[in-house]
């Protein structure tokens, strides 16, 4: 039996969007119908929406999406009609990567949560009843609707009192930036910390760093002074305009030392990694979680590198796992550790183009979209 509904479809990849209606497939074994009622705007969608990370026209994008559950399928037990729900990206559940606790590595995350289509190719939107069939499934759940067909995978189901256009966010750039403190370098009390890009991503790198692991020095790099001003608020202890020319050297001051002992970077711009890169001290850690797209290298002082004993290390999802991490960073926003509500801006679905512009400004560091 299949459903109608309204998605903000992208018909080309040209970065333009239209409310559209279109057709639910019949419910899988697998998944669950939920009624969305927010969607965080991630600065992914946007880059898929233009064809900068993979895409296809006609499609239906959305991963941070929050909502209440309709119905389930037969191999859904986790979750039952009328739970709230926060929705993540989705994983095989039985690979190595996904049964040893890093679903965000599992072995065939791009095409899960890329490939517009379930893992058995058939597609979980349409156009019409039998009709053409729409680039879907993203991230497991394609939250640019108002109902959506979601692998159980990607469904984490939180309290009755959760307010999920507030934490609609953590599905993906609130635990990526978190994430990449906490799992993928688990930075350490009473250590140093730069964050290179202060947007939502990063703001919650330094919160988590601040706020959560009590770094001794947090240093927000960003091209905007009133993103280092928020992010001073927020628990950063310097700010660095990241236009600078001497944006390394400021760092090892700030620190009194050869460089920080952690660095995140947030933008996925080249050459602001091997800033990040080049501002680490002895055996420091750091780790890109901006997603720039195929084919973007950066250059690295191997001597400098080896005789440092630096690392820099990948982090996808910030290495959590959605069903554990998305509850603890409620509980944490809860305790007043990770204020995510200091800079989240609510839009009406219908007002999507004002959120995308205002996002692509920075005058909305984190925009959610609310039925």
């Amino acid at each position: 039996m299949s459903r109608t509904t309204t998605a903000l479809v992208a018909p080309e990849l040209n970065g333009k969007f239209e409310l559209r209606e279109v057709y639910l497939d019949a419910l899988q074994a697998d998944e669950v119908l939920v009624e969305i009622q927010a969607s965080g705007l991630c600065h992914t969608d946007l880059s898929c929406a233009v064809g900068i990370l993979p895409c296809r026209p006609n499609a239906v994008l959305g991963h941070e999406g929050g909502g209440v559950v309709v119905e389930t399928g037969s191999a859904v037990s986790h979750v039952q009609p009328g739970d709230k729900v926060l929705l993540s990206f989705t994983h095989c559940e039985t690979c190595a990567a996904c049964t040893s606790g890093h679903p965000a590595y599992c072995h065939t995350f791009n095409d899960r949560n890329f490939g517009g289509a379930r893992p058995d190719g058939s597609s979980a939107m349409l156009t019409k009843p039998g009709g053409e069939p729409i680039y879907s499934t993203f991230f497991g759940q394609s939250s640019f609707a108002r109902h959506s067909l979601v692998h159980r995978s990607s469904v984490v189901r939180v309290p009755a009192e959760t307010d999920l256009a507030l934490y609609a966010p953590l599905g993906c750039g609130m635990q990526t930036g978190a994430g990449a403190v906490l799992n993928s370098l688990n930075v350490k009390e009473g250590s140093t910390v730069a964050v290179f890009g202060v947007g939502s991503v990063g703001m919650a790198a330094v919160m988590a760093a601040a706020k959560i692991r009590k770094a001794r020095i947090v240093i927000a790099v960003d091209l905007q002074q009133s993103r280092l001003d928020l992010a001073k608020e927020l628990g950063a202890t310097h700010g660095v305009l990241g236009n600078a020319k001497d944006v390394v050297q400021q760092i090892r001051d700030i620190c009194q030392s050869n460089g920080c002992d952690y660095a995140v970077d947030a933008t996925g711009v080249p050459f602001v990694i091997k800033t990040m890169i080049d501002s680490l001290g002895t055996l420091g850690r750091a780790s890109t979680v901006g997603a720039p797209g195929p084919g973007n290298n950066v250059a690295v002082d191997i001597m400098d590198h080896l005789t440092y004993g630096k690392e820099y290390v990948g982090c996808c999802e910030g290495d959590s796992l959605p069903k554990e991490f998305v509850p603890y960073l409620i509980e944490q926003h809860q305790k007043g550790n990770f204020p995510l509500d200091r800079f989240i801006k609510y839009y009406d679905f219908k007002d999507y183009e004002k959120a995308i512009e205002d996002s692509k400004t920075g005058s909305a560091i984190k925009a959610v979209l609310k039925w």
